[in-house]
C-alpha cells in the first residue's frame, strides 16, 4: 500500500512539474519553462481541436473529441493562474465548437457548411493564441 501512496505522489509531482504549476514557484509568476510547457500543450489542443472539425465524421465522436480538449484547456487554466482568464476564452470557443459539432449531418455524403467549421476553427486559434500570449506576458514583467 505504501509503495502505491509514493508512486501515486511521484506521479502527481511529475504532472505538476510539467503543467507547469510547480515550476512558477506557485506565487503566480510563470517562468519561461512553464510558459513553453503552456504553450506546447496550448498548440496541442487547438491543432488537435482544429483537426477533429476539419476531419469530420461521426458528430457524436468529433464532439467527445472537442469536449475532451475543452476539459483539458480547463485543467490547463486550473493548473496555472497566469493563462486562467485566458484559457477561459478557449474553453468557450472549445464548447461552441462542441455544440456545432453536434448539428452536423450524420450523411457522410452530406454538405457541411465549411465557412462555419472554418469559424470555429479561427475562434479556437485565436483563443489558443491569447493562452500564448497571456503566459509570455506574464513571465516577462
Amino acid at each position: 500500500m505504501q509503495r502505491i501512496k509514493m508512486s501515486a505522489a511521484l506521479v502527481f509531482a511529475g504532472a505538476l512539474l510539467l503543467s507547469g504549476c510547480a515550476a512558477g514557484g506557485g506565487n503566480g509568476d510563470a517562468s519561461p519553462d512553464a510558459c513553453e510547457t503552456v504553450r506546447a500543450e496550448v498548440r496541442d489542443i487547438s491543432n488537435g481541436a482544429q483537426n477533429a472539425l476539419a476531419a469530420g465524421g461521426d458528430p457524436s465522436e468529433v464532439q467527445s473529441s472537442l469536449e475532451g480538449y475543452s476539459e483539458r484547456a480547463a485543467a490547463l487554466g486550473e493548473e496555472n493562474e497566469d493563462v486562467a482568464d485566458s484559457a477561459e476564452t478557449l474553453v468557450g470557443a472549445l464548447d461552441e465548437a462542441a455544440a456545432f459539432a453536434e448539428t452536423l449531418p450524420t450523411d457522410p455524403e452530406a454538405e457541411v457548411d465549411a465557412e462555419a467549421v472554418a469559424e470555429h476553427q479561427t475562434a479556437i486559434q485565436e483563443a489558443a493564441a491569447e493562452v500564448g500570449d497571456a503566459c509570455t506576458a506574464d513571465a516577462q514583467g
